[in-house]
């Protein structure tokens, strides 16, 4: 005779004590990313709103979620009445010199750091995470000296100069685990067909680490991109002055009217090409940001 198993008679009830804890769960998750998102993205909206308003309708009341008549006159604004052009392609030379030259000492640096064994390795990682640490306020002082001895003030270089300060040592970091977690095997092939460290570097690792890379750089370029304070210092017209400077010098018809249609306008050119990048490579950015960080 079979007899089969037994169900509680407590937990059918069990059971429906738990789907709705786990509803209200799901609906306080949802909540929280709504706010998230609201804090997030709002901010841009408001931005586009008010770029495509009228000066004379930014003050109206009640307050107009979308204007009864977009413009472009705003946009035509920025181009026409500042040199805005210019700015963005200082922002655009510096932020991408930027960018190479610190993935070019980085991938060197986290080779070196990565796989090679030598003494004050571990002091040396130590140092470049407590020079990322300074706010930039700490070495401007000294940062200015250097500038000026070197005759680098109010150019690309001197920028590019400045920023390495703060993108080198996140991009040496993060290249430096990646490097650690690809397979040695790679390595020990190329160096047993007679390949010099450089030659594994660029000819068998780079292209391992081709997430690393874009990652680094694409939040470095970000990073370069939306600098102020050092562009702000360190240059003195537009013949190196970069974009959020710029915005920050925007002037009205007198001295005391603030353009704020066309400061939306002009952040919100220098806002979508980052959206843009960001929504083109966010899958090499999760892939880089998260290697090396499970060891399989």
């Amino acid at each position: 005779m079979s007899t089969s198993p037994s169900v509680p008679p407590h937990q059918p009830a069990a059971r429906r004590r738990t789907k709705p804890g786990k509803l209200i769960g799901n609906l306080l998750f949802w909540l929280v990313v709504i706010i998230i998102l609201f804090y997030v993205l709002f901010p841009f909206y408001w931005a586009i709103v008010t770029s495509l308003k009228l000066p004379s309708q930014l003050f109206d009341t009640p307050v107009a979620y979308w204007p009864e008549r977009p413009t472009l006159g705003n946009y035509a604004q920025v181009f026409t009445g500042q040199p805005f052009s210019r700015n963005l392609i200082n922002s655009l030379v510096v932020a991408v010199g930027t960018v190479v030259i610190s993935l070019l000492l980085a991938m060197l640096s986290a080779y070196a750091l990565g796989r090679f064994r030598f003494r004050g390795k571990s002091m040396l990682m130590y140092i470049i995470l407590a020079v990322s640490m300074f706010p930039q306020i700490a070495v401007l002082g000294g940062l200015y000296t250097l500038i000026r001895g070197f005759g680098l003030y109010n150019t690309w270089w001197g920028l590019m100069f400045s920023y390495l300060i703060f993108t080198l040592p996140f991009t040496v970091w993060v290249m430096t685990s990646f490097v650690r977690d690809i397979p040695a095997e790679l390595e020990e092939a190329a160096l047993v067909d007679g390949a010099t460290p450089l030659q594994t570097l660029f000819k068998v690792l780079l292209p391992v680490m081709m997430p690393s890379l874009v990652t680094t750089g694409l939040l470095a370029f970000i990073t370069a991109w939306n600098e102020f304070l050092f562009a702000l210092t360190f240059t003195a017209d537009n013949t190196a002055r970069t974009v959020p400077v710029a915005i920050s010098l925007f002037s009205g018809a007198s001295q005391f009217e603030l353009p704020w249609a066309a400061i939306m306008a002009a952040s919100v050119v220098v806002t979508v090409p980052l959206i843009v990048l960001v929504l083109i490579f966010q899958r090499n950015i999760v892939s880089g940001l998260t290697a090396g960080a499970v060891k399989g």
